[in-house]
């Protein structure tokens, strides 16, 4: 081939050697910035720089989240605001003077039902003393189950000593309020003989003898007819005795306080 023909035989070789020319065919080629920092990491060994980058990112990522999680953590109320903190205060004192007020609240009620407790346990033990020392005494009239007994002396052969045997067979039976005929009996009750018959308590007894005792009925019953007890001793004087076991007794006789 001729050197007319070929066309690349007469263009200039660059000042480097290397046969390369620009890009418009008038000057030197040259790299463009950009791929400067790239190529060497493209060659070969590369690789390494690319691997130390990586895990220097990768480490500075993860500190940064830690940083960043523990400043949230310690920090709650930092990036709030003065009225927002002032708020938040304001709203504790005032649910702390609530509470505060509901203590005292509770405090005086229960100071109360104590107060009303032993006022009325105390009231409840007084009213029962005084009723107890009323039926005691025989001031107050009283209702209960219990015995009615009759004695019919008709050849007055029943003396005082009998009826007073009578009154503490019951109360020893446990009778706790006993009327003879009209007369109410108490702590201080006596019987006399007299000319007149038999004295109860400034107040002459006239047969039959009917006693009304408020107790057990089955107790004070056995305790009446026992061998050698009162129904035996009564019916030895020539009189007759009649126990009715009752489950209403009402004792309406009362003594002068």
């Amino acid at each position: 081939m001729s050197a007319a023909q070929d066309p690349h035989r007469d263009r200039p070789l660059d000042e480097s050697g290397d046969g390369t020319a620009g890009a418009d065919g008038d000057g030197p080629w040259e790299e463009p910035a950009g791929l400067r920092g790239l190529l060497p990491l493209l060659r070969p060994g590369g690789w390494r720089g690319q691997l130390a980058v990586g895990l220097l990112c990768l480490l500075l990522g993860f500190a940064v989240v830690v940083q960043v999680r523990s400043f949230d953590r310690d920090t709650t109320f930092a990036t709030a605001r003065q009225d927002e903190l002032v708020g938040v205060l304001s709203d504790l004192g005032q649910r702390s003077e609530r509470l505060r007020g509901d203590i005292r609240e509770l405090e005086d009620t229960k100071a109360e039902l104590e107060r009303d407790a032993e006022g009325g346990t105390a009231l409840k033990e007084a009213r029962e003393r005084a009723t107890a020392y009323g039926l005691l005494a025989g001031t107050l009239p009283a209702e209960g189950p219990g015995i009615e007994m009759v004695i019919n002396d008709p050849g007055g052969g029943v003396r005082a000593v009998d009826l007073l045997d009578a009154l503490q067979e019951l109360r020893d039976a446990g009778a706790e309020v006993v009327q003879i005929n009209d007369v109410r009996a108490g702590v201080d009750t006596y019987f006399i003989d007299t000319g007149r018959g038999i004295v109860c308590d400034e107040r002459v007894l006239t047969a039959p003898y009917r006693f009304l005792a408020i107790g057990d009925p089955h107790t004070m019953t056995t305790a009446l007819n026992i061998p050698g007890g009162l129904v035996k001793t009564v019916q030895g004087a020539g009189a007759t005795v009649l126990i009715n076991p009752r489950a209403k007794v009402t004792v309406g006789a009362v003594r002068s306080p």
